[in-house]
């Protein structure tokens, strides 16, 4: 385990980073006034009018009485309820905008509430909305102790747009009874169950999201029919089971005729901290199965996963599908730091021959440094069954002391038809300790020199296996020496496929020329 002190300094840099790449999604002070401005408090009175003298006493008071346009401000303190959102806003007039007051933190508290029997129900409840903000608040202490009640911190459902979750903390959403399928319980879920109509034009952006009792759920996830979303510079942490989801194919929406509408789509991942995030102590997972990811794309497609620091988690970054004939498809992941995962560091295809796959994701300009720190066989970058299109180009791989950088597990046999799951070329691998550790497992059989690796695979021959030169390896600075080989060594790709910045929000491109890594060196 590195410096705690290191590792929040690091967080507090990707924060800062995100903030000033996604500025205009990371600042929830400004709440636009085009209505009428109504006040809750703790010492209010729901007979009062709703204003700052005479205000409401709960939140569900001024949920029932605004229009579009209109903005709730909530004092701080707590306020022990659930929240139906009973309207929606407007594109015409504006969005309905509940808001801590500013400079004080209104929590809404479900410490003690049922979650009514046999539902899904949240702290925050919006279903079928739109044109709705949600920002600044504290949301936590939702608990079930069921395989038929789930508590949710904030619950949107159904179809609706313009939906925006700003600067809350959501914490403590707990089912003590975790099991699969059952006894789950989410943190922020969007569920798309309708179709055409979609949940669309989300943003979920600077929301912390942490302590969690999940079972078989996710912390942070869009399930079905949910499109044109971006997830950016959230902290989601200290959690039990996925960090940041993106899925499909949970039957969570109808699909019609040939029409696929049952999978989150046309997405961003962005700036995001994803930590702490591991399965070992959720009672719906054996011990020794470190299965939780920091970011899972499952059964998505046309999603960007960009400039995220994923680290302490069991699996980094994930694309895979869980669903027999079904793929996670055209997802790219791009100048991402991801380290010190429990098990694989970028992990794709389906997990077993009656799982999905993969197809066409591009990975490229990420650092892996040292995943797999519990030994569990899966290394650096692993392929599993079903995946085709691949391309991994201009990634550096540290690997531990293991020494696995591509695991490419089931052999042909297993696998039939997937023999080579595309291009991967243009990176740099090293080992801890010492480059002979080094090796690569190539359809079921490992390789432990280079040379056998590349005719096996038929792949990575511009690959370079040097010392990246990071400038500090106690201090997880993984940038590079100005004499490192990954300046200038990375294949030049599009802008559309590598990002126009690095994870440092510089330019990807320097002087025509493109380095290996999540950086680029000036």
């Amino acid at each position: 385990m590195k410096n705690v002190s290191v590792l929040a300094g690091m967080q507090a840099l990707s924060l800062a980073l995100a903030a000033a790449l996604y500025p205009s999604l990371s600042q929830a002070s400004a709440v636009p006034l085009t209505g009428h401005v109504y006040y809750v408090a703790t010492n209010g009175l729901n007979s009062n009018p709703g204003t700052q003298d005479a205000p409401w006493l709960t939140v569900q008071r001024a949920a029932n009485s605004v229009v579009p346009g209109d903005t709730v401000y909530v004092r701080g303190g707590v306020y022990n309820e659930t929240v139906d959102v009973p309207t929606s806003g407007s594109a015409a007039i504006g969005p309905i905008t509940f808001s801590s007051y500013p400079g004080e933190t209104a929590t809404l508290s479900g410490k003690g509430l049922l979650v009514p029997a046999g539902t899904t129900r949240g702290v925050w409840n919006l279903s079928d909305r739109s044109y709705i903000t949600i920002q600044g608040f504290d949301v936590g202490y939702y608990t079930a102790s069921s395989t038929t009640e789930t508590p949710i911190g904030i619950y949107i459902s159904g179809a609706g747009s313009n939906i925006s979750l700003l600067n809350n903390r959501v914490h403590d959403i707990v089912n003590t009874v975790e099991s699969c399928p059952n006894g789950n319980a989410f943190g922020i879920e969007v569920y798309g169950s309708r179709a055409p109509a979609s949940i669309n034009n989300l943003t979920i952006s600077g929301n912390e999201v942490d302590h969690l009792r999940t079972g078989c759920s996710e912390s942070l996830s869009l399930t079905g029919n949910v499109e044109h979303w971006t997830i950016s510079n959230n902290v989601v942490h200290d959690n039990d089971n996925i960090g940041i989801a993106a899925l499909g194919f949970e039957k969570a929406a109808p699909n019609i005729g040939s029409v696929i509408y049952d999978q989150a789509r046309d997405g961003v991942i962005a700036g995001n901290t994803v930590y702490n995030i591991s399965s070992q102590t959720n009672g719906a997972y054996h011990p020794g199965d470190f299965s939780s990811d920091g970011i899972y794309v499952e059964g998505g497609t046309r999603v960007t996963v960009e400039r995220n620091l994923v680290h302490h988690v069991d699996i980094g970054i994930e694309l895979a599908s869980e669903t027999l004939g079904k793929l996670t498809s055209e997802v790219i992941a791009r100048n991402n730091l991801v380290y010190l995962s429990n098990s694989a560091g970028i992990s794709i295809g389906g997990a077993g021959s009656k799982n999905g796959g993969t197809l066409n994701a591009t990975i490229v300009n990420n650092t892996l440094f040292q995943n797999d720190s519990q030994g569990t066989g899966s290394g650096e970058f692993q392929i599993q069954y079903h995946a085709s299109g691949t391309v991994f180009e201009n990634n550096v791989i540290y690997a531990n002391s293991n020494g696995l950088l591509v695991n490419f597990w089931p052999s042909s046999a297993q696998n039939p038809g997937y023999g080579n799951p595309g291009t991967i070329d243009h990176n740099l691998y090293n080992a801890a300790a010492s480059l002979d550790n080094a090796n690569w497992t190539w359809l079921g059989t490992s390789y432990t020199d280079v040379g056998s690796y590349r005719n096996a695979s038929q792949n990575d021959a511009a690959t370079l296996v040097a010392d990246p030169q990071f400038v500090n390896t106690t201090t997880l600075d993984l940038h590079v020496s100005t004499a490192s080989l990954v300046r200038g060594a990375g294949l030049v790709l599009p802008a559309t496929v590598v990002g126009s910045v690095d994870y440092d929000g510089q330019p990807r491109m320097s002087n025509g020329r493109i380095d290996i890594g999540a950086y680029q060196q000036p």
